[in-house]
């Protein structure tokens, strides 16, 4: 279902995922804010370009490629939230979409969950685009869920090495 302002409330509001780490917060903090290191763990991501001056700070752009199987799309981000060792953020200006990673140190290291929020629904030309190419609203919000649980399990694994 469209609104008036080509936003489709057909999504989860919400989509997060928590994994714990056994390391600092400085130590995962330095490998979640580098955006570009997505693409080592993340299924989907195959490449971010920095288009703005590093460090990444509040503000910073940065151009995503994403990939399944054959299907190849870019996407436009924008960093939304920065609070160093606590929370990063990114809104998708494509489909209106936010993506983050907040960090809690815990006696043993860190939890860190990863979000994707969706308040107000995507872009409908998204939600027209995955239920067409990605299978539909709901088996995509399921890959998204299993593509974070195992972008978690491998900065989890790179954190702890």
């Amino acid at each position: 279902m469209s609104n008036t302002r080509g936003v489709t409330q057909d999504v989860e509001p919400l989509i997060e995922e928590t994994v714990e780490v056994a390391a600092d917060p400085a130590r995962v903090w330095s490998l979640v804010s580098d955006l570009p290191r997505l693409a080592e763990w993340s299924p989907q991501v195959v490449r971010s370009y920095v288009r703005t001056e590093r460090p990444i700070q509040l503000g910073t752009r940065l151009l995503n490629v994403n990939r399944r199987g054959l299907l190849v799309w870019p996407t436009q981000s924008k960093v939304v939230r920065f609070e160093p060792h606590q929370e990063i953020a990114f809104r998708v200006k494509d489909n209106f979409t936010v993506w983050s990673f907040t960090l809690e140190p815990t006696a043993t290291g860190t939890r860190v969950v990863q979000r994707r929020e969706a308040p107000e629904g995507i872009s409908a030309i998204s939600s027209r685009l995955t239920r067409r190419m990605l299978g539909g609203v709901p088996s995509f919000q399921a890959e998204l869920r299993e593509g974070m649980r195992s972008t978690l399990a491998a900065i989890k694994a790179t954190a702890e090495a």
